[in-house]
Protein backbone atom coordinates (compact mmCIF):
# COMPACT_ATOMS: atom_id res chain seq x y z
CA UNK A 1 0.00 0.00 0.00
CA UNK A 2 1.19 3.72 -0.57
CA UNK A 3 -0.41 6.72 0.52
CA UNK A 4 -1.77 9.77 -2.03
CA UNK A 5 -3.26 12.85 -1.69
CA UNK A 6 -3.29 15.78 0.69
CA UNK A 7 -1.66 14.40 3.88
CA UNK A 8 -1.46 11.09 2.17
CA UNK A 9 -4.90 10.46 3.15
CA UNK A 10 -5.81 7.96 0.00
CA UNK A 11 -4.84 4.39 0.97
CA UNK A 12 -3.88 3.41 -2.68
CA UNK A 13 -3.12 -0.54 -3.40
CA UNK A 14 0.11 -1.11 -5.11
CA UNK A 15 2.55 0.08 -6.40
CA UNK A 16 2.65 -2.72 -8.66
CA UNK A 17 5.17 -3.38 -11.81
CA UNK A 18 2.76 -2.02 -14.44
CA UNK A 19 4.43 -4.39 -17.58
CA UNK A 20 2.83 -7.28 -15.24
CA UNK A 21 -0.10 -6.39 -14.09
CA UNK A 22 -3.33 -7.32 -14.31
CA UNK A 23 -6.11 -4.71 -13.83
CA UNK A 24 -9.07 -5.38 -11.58
CA UNK A 25 -12.80 -5.09 -12.69
CA UNK A 26 -13.22 -1.98 -10.69
CA UNK A 27 -14.18 1.94 -10.36
CA UNK A 28 -11.04 3.77 -9.23
CA UNK A 29 -8.63 6.02 -9.26
CA UNK A 30 -5.13 5.27 -10.64
CA UNK A 31 -1.75 6.67 -10.25
CA UNK A 32 1.22 5.48 -12.83
CA UNK A 33 4.65 5.87 -11.00
CA UNK A 34 8.34 5.72 -12.05
CA UNK A 35 10.80 4.59 -9.57
CA UNK A 36 13.34 6.91 -8.98
CA UNK A 37 17.23 5.34 -9.22
CA UNK A 38 18.26 7.27 -5.47
CA UNK A 39 21.09 5.62 -3.57
CA UNK A 40 19.87 4.11 -0.60
CA UNK A 41 16.09 4.74 -1.35
CA UNK A 42 14.55 1.96 -3.33
CA UNK A 43 10.89 2.70 -2.85
CA UNK A 44 11.03 6.44 -3.54
CA UNK A 45 8.34 7.09 -6.64
CA UNK A 46 7.60 9.98 -8.50
CA UNK A 47 3.97 10.48 -9.30
CA UNK A 48 3.49 11.03 -14.02
CA UNK A 49 0.36 10.59 -14.34
CA UNK A 50 -3.20 10.18 -12.44
CA UNK A 51 -6.23 9.21 -13.88
CA UNK A 52 -9.63 7.41 -13.19
CA UNK A 53 -11.98 4.78 -14.46
CA UNK A 54 -15.54 3.27 -14.08
CA UNK A 55 -13.80 0.36 -14.67
CA UNK A 56 -9.96 -0.49 -14.93
CA UNK A 57 -9.93 -2.81 -17.36
CA UNK A 58 -11.15 -0.79 -19.61
CA UNK A 59 -8.40 1.90 -19.32
CA UNK A 60 -5.70 0.08 -21.79
CA UNK A 61 -3.04 -1.14 -19.53
CA UNK A 62 -0.46 -1.98 -19.22
CA UNK A 63 1.02 -0.50 -22.68
CA UNK A 64 -2.48 0.99 -24.56
CA UNK A 65 -3.45 3.84 -22.92
CA UNK A 66 -2.87 7.02 -25.47
CA UNK A 67 -0.52 8.21 -22.56
CA UNK A 68 1.70 5.07 -22.36
CA UNK A 69 4.27 6.10 -25.35
CA UNK A 70 4.83 9.87 -22.74
CA UNK A 71 5.08 7.01 -19.14
CA UNK A 72 7.52 5.39 -20.99
CA UNK A 73 9.65 8.47 -22.39
CA UNK A 74 9.48 9.75 -18.28
CA UNK A 75 10.41 6.59 -16.86
CA UNK A 76 13.07 5.97 -18.95
CA UNK A 77 12.15 2.26 -19.93
CA UNK A 78 8.61 0.62 -19.10
CA UNK A 79 9.74 -1.68 -16.73
CA UNK A 80 10.64 1.38 -14.67
CA UNK A 81 7.08 1.92 -14.71
CA UNK A 82 4.41 1.16 -11.39
CA UNK A 83 1.31 1.35 -11.10
CA UNK A 84 -1.19 2.03 -7.70
CA UNK A 85 -4.77 2.43 -7.42
CA UNK A 86 -7.83 3.15 -5.08
CA UNK A 87 -11.06 2.10 -5.20
CA UNK A 88 -13.63 4.39 -3.38
CA UNK A 89 -16.01 2.50 -1.81
CA UNK A 90 -19.64 3.38 -3.13
CA UNK A 91 -17.61 6.42 -4.67
CA UNK A 92 -19.51 7.93 -7.96
CA UNK A 93 -17.85 9.46 -10.89
CA UNK A 94 -18.02 13.02 -9.55
CA UNK A 95 -16.13 11.75 -6.67
CA UNK A 96 -13.18 9.73 -8.46
CA UNK A 97 -12.81 13.13 -10.35
CA UNK A 98 -12.16 15.10 -7.36
CA UNK A 99 -9.71 13.14 -5.64
CA UNK A 100 -8.17 12.80 -9.26
CA UNK A 101 -7.63 16.39 -9.32
CA UNK A 102 -6.91 17.03 -6.05
CA UNK A 103 -3.86 14.17 -7.14
CA UNK A 104 -2.68 16.33 -10.20
CA UNK A 105 -2.68 19.69 -8.03
CA UNK A 106 -0.73 18.04 -5.50
CA UNK A 107 2.09 16.18 -7.77
CA UNK A 108 1.73 18.23 -10.82
CA UNK A 109 2.81 14.82 -12.96
CA UNK A 110 4.06 15.85 -16.05
CA UNK A 111 2.21 13.20 -18.42
CA UNK A 112 -1.03 14.30 -17.61
CA UNK A 113 -1.95 17.46 -19.79
CA UNK A 114 -5.08 18.89 -17.54
CA UNK A 115 -3.45 20.86 -14.61
CA UNK A 116 -4.61 22.10 -11.56
CA UNK A 117 -3.00 25.05 -9.48
CA UNK A 118 -2.56 24.57 -5.51
CA UNK A 119 -3.46 27.94 -4.71
CA UNK A 120 -6.42 30.40 -3.60
CA UNK A 121 -7.03 33.42 -5.16
CA UNK A 122 -9.28 36.05 -3.82
CA UNK A 123 -10.95 36.25 -6.99
CA UNK A 124 -12.40 33.21 -7.05
CA UNK A 125 -14.42 32.78 -3.71
CA UNK A 126 -14.68 37.35 -2.98
CA UNK A 127 -13.37 38.85 -0.28
CA UNK A 128 -14.38 37.72 3.17
CA UNK A 129 -13.61 38.95 6.36
CA UNK A 130 -14.76 38.46 10.23
CA UNK A 131 -13.63 38.93 13.54
CA UNK A 132 -12.23 35.87 13.09
CA UNK A 133 -9.84 36.69 10.47
CA UNK A 134 -8.77 39.38 11.36
CA UNK A 135 -4.65 39.41 12.04
CA UNK A 136 -3.87 37.50 15.00
CA UNK A 137 -1.61 40.54 16.29
CA UNK A 138 -3.26 43.27 19.30
CA UNK A 139 -1.95 46.12 20.97
CA UNK A 140 -3.64 44.60 24.07
CA UNK A 141 -1.55 43.66 27.12
CA UNK A 142 -2.27 39.97 28.17
CA UNK A 143 -1.54 40.90 31.79
CA UNK A 144 -3.83 43.64 32.28
CA UNK A 145 -7.52 43.50 33.13
CA UNK A 146 -8.59 45.65 29.81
Amino acid sequence: MIRLGTLAGYPFEGPRVLSGWTAPKVPAVYAILSRNDIEGKPQDYSVIFVGHSEDLTTVGFPFKHRRSPAWIARAGDKYNLHVAYYEIPGGLPKHRQLVCEELLAIYTPSCNEEKFDKSWKDEWIGEYSTQVTDPLTTNRDPNSSN
